[in-house]
């Protein structure tokens, strides 16, 4: 698995931009890592118990932590602050962004939510 060799939060775009030894960068939105949290709050503990994270438009990331070798924890404005983000998995966010993205917005649409807070 790439390892991350740069981060750079763009405070003002709400980006976080990561860049792996593979060569590869990927500009993450807050809002996609916020809602992607690998935390139990929002992956649940078993299969099937995912929660839709509506109204985090607007939150950004407060603090960068990391976390050994293998990741991080982001903090962010909401007050969310648990799930480790490892390598891998910032990298398997990258490289399904844009299918992880859609899937959110139709989920969102079919719960009659929004992602204004």
């Amino acid at each position: 698995m790439p390892h991350a060799t740069n981060l750079v939060l763009h405070r003002a775009s709400h980006v976080l931009e990561v860049s792996f030894d593979s060569g590869e960068t990927f500009r993450l939105p807050c809002e996609y890592l916020r809602v992607e949290s690998p935390s139990a709050e929002v992956q649940g503990h078993g299969p099937g118990q995912r929660v839709l994270v509506p109204g985090k438009r607007d939150v950004n990331i407060t603090a960068i932590e990391p976390v050994g070798n293998y990741g991080m924890l982001l903090r962010f404005s909401d007050g969310h602050a648990s799930g480790i983000y490892s390598w891998a998995l910032l990298h398997q966010l990258g490289c399904e962004q844009a299918t992880r993205w859609a899937n959110y917005l139709v989920a969102m649409e079919a719960a009659g939510a929004t992602r204004e807070g």
